[in-house]
Parts: C-alpha cells; sequence; structure tokens
C-alpha cells in the first residue's frame, strides 16, 4: 500500500537536520533537467504571470532555477519530507519521526511533485516552486499533466508490483492526483476525506482537511498500516470514521469539534 501526498509551496532549508540522516536520490532526473532548462529561459516577469505570483517570488525562482544543480549535495538539498513546510507538513510533522519511522514511511509515501515527478520521502530536493497545474506549454504539450504522462502511474505500478492486492490511498489533492494516469494505474485507489462541522452541517474545510492529511500520513506511519482496513481507526485530533457515508473507496473521517 502506498501513500500519495502533495508537496508544499513552503520550504524550510534552515532548520537543522538529524545528524547522519540517510537520503536518496529523486528518480526522474532527465525529466527535471529538461524542465530546468526550460524555466531557466523565462523571465521573471514570465515567471510570475505563469504562476500568478508575486514579484518578488517570482524573483526568488528565478534565482532558484538558475542555482539549480545537477549534483545535489547536502549544501544544495535536502530530504524532501523535511523540506516542505505547509499545511499538510505541519500534520505529519517528519522531524519528530523516529529513524525508524522515516525508513518505514521511505518504503510506503510518495510526495507528487511538478519538477521531480515523484519523491521519496529521503529524496533529496533542491528548493523550487512548480505546482502541477501550471499551464507550462513546450514540447510536450499544454501542460505538466501532458509533461509527465504516463510516468507517475508506471512509477506507482512498479512499486506496487509485488504486492497480491496493490492500493494506493490517496491523500493529495485534485490538482496533484491528476497527474495519475488512471487509465495506466493498475492498484486500487482509496480515497481519504476530512470533514469538519460548520454552520449546521458537515463539509470540507481546506486547511484542516490539508492538516489532516498529514496527520493521517504520520498515523499510518507510526502503525505500520499496510491494509486499507487499518485506515478506519484513525482518530487523530478528534476525527472519526464515518461508516454510514463511506464506501470502501471512500473512506469519509469527520469531527465535530477541533481540538
Amino acid at each position: 500500500m502506498l501513500f500519495l501526498l502533495s508537496p508544499a509551496k513552503s520550504l524550510d532549508y534552515d532548520s537543522p537536520l538529524p545528524p547522519g540522516l540517510a537520503h536518496t536520490l529523486p528518480q526522474f532526473p532527465a525529466q527535471t533537467r529538461a524542465l530546468i532548462a526550460d524555466l531557466r529561459t523565462r523571465s521573471p516577469q514570465d515567471i510570475a504571470a505563469l504562476m500568478s505570483i508575486s514579484d518578488k517570488l517570482a524573483a526568488l525562482n528565478v534565482a532558484r532555477y538558475a542555482a539549480f544543480s545537477e549534483r545535489f549535495t547536502q549544501d544544495n538539498a535536502r530530504q524532501a519530507v523535511l523540506a516542505f513546510h505547509g499545511d499538510v507538513y505541519e500534520g505529519l510533522q517528519a522531524a519528530s519521526l523516529s529513524r525508524a519511522d522515516l525508513r518505514w514511511a521511505q518504503e510506503h509515501l510518495v510526495i507528487l511533485s511538478g519538477l521531480y515527478g515523484v519523491l521519496r520521502p529521503l529524496d533529496w530536493m533542491q528548493p523550487y516552486r512548480l505546482e502541477m497545474g501550471t499551464r507550462l506549454a513546450g514540447t510536450h504539450g499544454a501542460n505538466l499533466y501532458q509533461f509527465w504522462g504516463p510516468r507517475i502511474a508506471q512509477y506507482l505500478n512498479e512499486r506496487l508490483a509485488q504486492q497480491a492486492q496493490p492500493v494506493v490511498v490517496n491523500l493529495a489533492s485534485k490538482e496533484y492526483f491528476k497527474a495519475v494516469d488512471r487509465q495506466v494505474l493498475s492498484a486500487r485507489v482509496v480515497e481519504c476525506v476530512f470533514e469538519d462541522f460548520k454552520d449546521g452541517r458537515y463539509k470540507l474545510i481546506s486547511f484542516y482537511a490539508k492538516r489532516a492529511r498529514g496527520l493521517m500520513a504520520r498515523w499510518a506511519i507510526e502503525k505500520r498500516a499496510t491494509r486499507p482496513g487499518q485506515l478506519r481507526d484513525f482518530d487523530a485530533e478528534g476525527y472519526a470514521y464515518v461508516p454510514e457515508a463511506s464506501t470502501p473507496e471512500h473512506l469519509i473521517f469527520r469531527r465535530r469539534a477541533r481540538p
């Protein structure tokens, strides 16, 4: 069973890392280099318009593309799960996971990425911003979905090839999961949905749902969850499984009051 997460826009390359932490390298270096080469041809104004970001953020990312190196080192990169810093990763709190937890996560957690395609938790990652929904047109087509094509689904198939009943647990956003070609993917997909009570009904509230995806990932890591049925026991921060609202492929978790 593999758990999918989205990346985060915010990055943390300043917090101290545990000494001697293992690392691996990303799976699609040629594709990443091709995207960087494309991005280097674009001005800060182009990047600002393409990504709908401020001039300051555009300049920062143009500098990142210029500094990007084919050689990953401890000076220009860090493990992906410790580099991302957003709502999902506030829930995951990877820095407090044990070494054994991180090793298990390395085998069961996949972070989808517009620039890298996929990242394992311990893959070294150089700083970047390139959301999967970016309309980066080129010889590959009109956007990053066409650039990555079936590669991500094929990679997931390879990772799950030895399992008798392969399962992908989707904790990623719609923008990122769209990059997984469902026609190519050979695994069963289980979606986890997190709802909070507000204004008299249960609804998906983006901030809390993102955090909950990270909470679920951490819970699965600590519990060593390898079967979808185990996920029904998830109870972090007041969430509870709702069987009457769920299906085998669509697990609903709700909480009435936030801690």
